[in-house]
Formats: structure tokens, C-alpha cells, sequence
């Protein structure tokens, strides 16, 4: 019998932060349940960032076109995205494919052993998706509002007068940027796709050399 073919995908908001607790269950459990696991993917970048902003995220997807895949293994349902519309489109990518997503912590699979969609995970899915999404507005609102009361009692948020960050502070904060800027996209594109402004892209541009 020919063995279960799996990636692994695995991902973390900060640089700071380590995904190597995600990979190691995952793999893991591809072990145990004697699956061949044929590459794996991991990144560094918030659930928020859309698709098209996250490198190893656009890997897998291209990956699963001309690659035969069986299951994609994630950690959470958070770890795919935190946006509802591009966790659920994902979700339906694989489906088209008859890739079957396992998410670890809830012990679900997209997809049934007879390929049929799972209509028990697609309810649980949707529930826990609209969820993370609010807990992302959720957090974002407190940010908001600790900030408000800050400037309210005279506090300021913001740069310092004067502060000028580093190169090598620069090339880390917009590593996404300067990785389309040497693929030649056009500053204007860029912009629109991770939403920095021109003036900073034409300062990184300058910084790395690129053209």
C-alpha cells in the first residue's frame, strides 16, 4: 500500500518567537501514523498579513500545483491565517485538490478517508475562523484604545525626535519588501502589497543597491 504523502507548514508572528515546537509534533505524528513527510514549510510573519505577503505560504501553495500531495499538517487553525477570507479559501484550495488539512491541536481533518469533504470539520473551521478574526479585532481594539488613553495623559507614541533607524534595522523590519523590490516588482505594486509607502520603499531600494 502506498504510504500518505504530507507537508508540514509551520508559523510564528515574531521574530522572536520559535516554530520548532510546531514542527517537531507534527512530524511527530506523521510518524506515528507512518506518513512520508516530503517538505516542509515555516515562516516568521503575523496570521493578519495576507497571502500574497507570506513567502512560505505562497511556497506551499504553488508546491501542492505540481506536486502530488495528500495532506497539508498545521499545528492550529490560527497558523494558516488569522484573516477568515484567506483561511477559508486556503481550506478550499486544498479541497479542490483532494488535499486533506489536519489541524493538530483539534484533531481535525477537512477532508474523510473517502475523500468526500468533512462536513463536521467544515462547521468547527468556520466557527474557529470567524473566532480568530475577531480575536485579532479584539486585540487590535485594546492596542487602540491603551494607546488613546496614553496620548490623553500626555503620553506620546511615536519615534523619538531625532531617532533614525539602522540599516541592518531596516533590511530586518522589511525583509518582504526588499525580497520583491530584488524580484523587480514595481514600487507601486509593492506598496499595494504590503501596504508600506513609496518614499520608504525608494529608501530601501537605495540601501540595498538594488537597481
Amino acid at each position: 500500500m502506498e504510504k500518505v504523502k504530507v507537508v508540514i507548514y509551520a508559523r510564528v508572528s515574531t521574530a522572536g518567537q520559535d516554530y520548532d515546537r510546531q514542527l517537531v509534533e507534527l512530524q511527530q505524528y506523521a510518524d506515528r501514523m507512518n506518513y512520508i513527510v516530503i517538505k516542509t514549510f515555516s515562516e516568521k510573519i503575523s496570521g493578519a498579513k495576507k497571502v500574497e505577503e507570506r513567502h512560505a505560504m505562497t511556497e506551499l501553495l504553488n508546491y501542492v500545483e505540481v506536486n502530488e500531495v495528500d495532506k497539508v499538517l498545521i499545528y492550529e487553525c490560527s497558523r494558516l491565517s488569522r484573516r477568515a477570507v484567506d483561511f477559508l479559501s486556503i481550506i478550499e484550495i486544498f479541497n479542490e485538490k483532494k488535499i486533506s488539512l489536519y489541524i493538530h491541536q483539534n484533531g481535525l481533518e477537512t477532508l474523510l478517508p473517502n475523500g468526500e469533504i468533512n462536513p463536521i470539520a467544515t462547521l468547527v473551521l468556520g466557527i474557529l475562523a470567524q473566532f480568530n478574526s475577531m480575536e485579532r479585532s479584539l486585540i487590535r481594539s485594546r492596542m487602540e484604545s491603551g494607546y488613546n488613553n496614553y496620548r490623553n495623559n500626555g503620553g506620546v507614541v511615536g519615534r523619538k525626535i531625532g531617532y533614525r533607524k539602522t540599516n541592518e534595522q531596516m533590511k530586518n523590519e522589511y525583509s518582504e519588501e526588499i525580497r520583491l523590490l530584488k524580484k523587480g516588482y514595481s514600487l507601486r505594486n509593492i506598496a499595494k502589497i504590503t501596504k508600506t509607502s513609496v518614499n520608504t520603499l525608494r529608501k530601501l531600494n537605495a540601501l540595498t543597491n538594488i537597481y
